[in-house]
């Protein structure tokens, strides 16, 4: 009896020891409460985990969501007025509210929503059906990294306004690393990082030089507002579009660290105009880049076009040129934008009336 109860004792302890054992947990994320500051950028990488990306403290934050259900039919979303419904839950007006960025969960297909309240305060949502709720940043398993080489808080471009803010202007993730957009302090500014996901140390980090046909200049202070990635004529590529709407092409294999890449403009799609957002369908119809603007329709270019356009676009342009594309006339004024499957996207989009509603198009042709 006595050696039993010594063992029980002894298994107890020793259970007790293991719980108390800190353990690395999956993706290298240990439990805490982030201090996310601001939000400027969402992407997903593996296993549920949202990367936010947060300019005012130059830092990207890896959370683990815990929404790991998979989901093979999505479902279509729609719900009017979802400004003014997140200002409601809020407790707000709707013009108290500014939506930053938005990312469909590839698993799951549930929505995600960074909100940026007037008086300063960043918000995480989901949109699950017609429910919304904040996701509470308490107690939850998370890393961080803070970016190399950031704009000072108080850096000023020549107009006075602050250089800290674009930071980062984009999120991605592909072939285990975590890929920023933004600015840097370097002389060239405008720079693209590669981050290894688990982090560590490790920042690739190069600088980016583009000709920007409608600007009719070289340009390297500018950064990078959306991008993707995929793979042309067998090759990896960044695919990014800048402000006034140059598409850019910047081989993945010469993004190394500390190099001063040229890319190549194979698009001038209009001055006047800021993209949004970018994303790559992948139909039995073939493969496309869509992309959101503020000032135009949603544009949609084939792969195949870009991939037999061999030239760069060196000469001042008036209008359009390069690489042909088409617009969707019924998806203008498009605020957010990501991809719910293959078959649908998900948008924000104002609406003539001036309603700002949440919808699905699943009729990409």
């Amino acid at each position: 009896m006595k050696k039993s109860a010594i063992y029980l004792v002894a298994c107890a302890t020793g259970l007790f020891l293991m719980g108390a054992i800190k353990r690395p947990s999956a993706n290298g994320l240990e439990k805490g409460t982030p201090q996310v500051q601001s939000i400027s950028a969402l992407a997903f990488g593996p296993d549920g985990v949202l990367f936010i990306g947060d300019s005012k403290s130059a830092t990207v934050f890896a959370v683990n969501t815990n929404d790991t259900k998979k989901n093979k039919q999505a479902t279509p979303v729609e719900m009017q007025n979802i400004d003014q419904k997140i200002a409601a839950a809020l407790g707000t007006q709707a013009g108290n509210i500014t939506i930053t960025d938005m990312a469909v969960n590839p698993v799951s297909k549930k929505l995600y929503l960074s909100v940026q309240h007037s008086d300063g305060t960043p918000v995480l949502l989901t949109i699950d059906g017609d429910k919304i709720a904040a996701f509470p940043f308490k107690d939850v398993a998370f890393s961080a990294v803070a970016l190399n080489n950031s704009p000072a808080e108080d850096a000023k471009d020549q107009r006075g306004r602050s250089l800290r803010v674009s930071t980062i202007s984009d999120l991605g993730y592909a072939d285990g690393k975590l890929l920023v957009s933004g600015l840097s302090n370097h002389q060239f500014s405008s720079s693209f990082k590669s981050i290894p996901f688990p982090f560590t140390d490790k920042q690739d980090e190069s600088t980016l030089e583009i000709y920007h046909a409608a600007h009719g200049r070289y340009e390297t202070a500018a950064p990078i507002r959306t991008f993707t990635t995929a793979e042309i004529n067998g090759k990896k590529y960044l695919v990014a579009s800048y402000t006034c709407t140059p598409l850019v092409l910047f081989p993945m294999d010469e993004l190394k660290p500390g190099m001063h890449v040229k890319g190549r403009t194979v698009a001038e799609m209009g001055s006047g105009n800021t993209p949004i957002d970018m994303i790559s369908l992948n139909k039995n119809t073939g493969s496309y880049l869509v992309m959101a603007n503020t000032a135009r329709p949603v544009a949609k270019v084939d792969y195949k076009s870009i991939a037999a356009f061999e030239g760069t676009l060196t000469e001042p342009v008036k209008g359009t040129a390069g690489v042909a594309y088409t617009t969707m006339p019924d998806m203008s004024k498009v605020l957010q934008m990501d991809k719910l499957d293959e078959n649908q996207l998900v948008v924000i989009q104002k609406k003539e009336s001036g309603a700002v509603d949440l919808l699905t198009a699943n009729d990409i042709k």
